[in-house]
């Protein structure tokens, strides 16, 4: 029988501690969520390598050094509303769920929606909704909101998420440039969001946040 809480550890100690997240709530929640609930069975053995997982319908479970980092840039906290796009399964939601008063999981695929409802439930996460929709459109009937969290690469940011994003709020997400990727962490004042450059990933363009194709005649 495989031992997961212990690869957990070693997932921690490996891929997180040494990529300067030092954020107890994080660490902590990553010990204790159990990432291979969220895989599909076929994967649950690769849960907790690095690398992004495939877990189907166009969605990867982002590995865990990225996630962390991006986790750790946000710095979500009791007081955050959180929105998290493209939510897979919903592993990361579940660790958001500890670290925020509330995460609201999208996810537009519908089986993939109902699993991570089920699985979130049954974990406990009490404080995550997951609503299906556009991905693009995001959730504004129940934003706006302090974090947003965008789990796969993207060319554009759609404008429908930026105006979900509270004043002062915190967005991260993976900008991809063909084959090289930077995350970068967005922090909205005055109405506009300011970029920073954070750290190179990357993680397959999400369908509808692709940079539009420009024809000259």
């Amino acid at each position: 029988m495989i031992d997961f809480a212990h690869r957990r550890t070693v997932m921690v100690d490996t891929q997180v501690r040494p990529s300067d997240v030092t954020k107890f709530p994080i660490i902590d929640a990553m010990l204790q969520v159990p990432r291979e609930r969220f895989v599909p069975d076929a994967k649950r053995e690769a849960a907790y390598m690095g690398g992004n997982l495939e877990i189907g319908e166009g969605r990867w479970m982002l590995e865990p050094r990225t996630l962390s980092k991006m986790l750790d840039a946000l710095n979500a906290g009791p007081d955050d509303l959180v929105l998290d796009v493209a939510a897979g399964q919903g592993y990361a939601a579940a660790i958001l769920s500890r670290l925020a008063q509330a995460v609201v999981a999208l996810e537009e695929v519908p089986q993939l929606a109902r699993e991570a409802e089920s699985i979130l439930g049954e974990e406990g996460a009490d404080n995550v909704a997951v609503v299906t929709g556009d991905l693009r459109e995001g959730a504004a009937d129940l934003g706006p909101f302090d974090v947003i969290l965008i789990e796969g690469g993207i060319e554009v940011l759609p404008e429908a998420l930026e105006a979900q994003l509270a004043e002062r709020g915190r967005i991260a997400a993976i900008f991809m440039d063909g084959d090289l990727g930077t995350v970068r962490i967005g922090r909205k004042l005055g109405g506009v969001i300011s970029w920073r450059d954070g750290f190179n990933a990357g993680a397959p363009v999400l369908g509808g946040f692709e940079r539009k194709s420009e024809f000259a005649l």
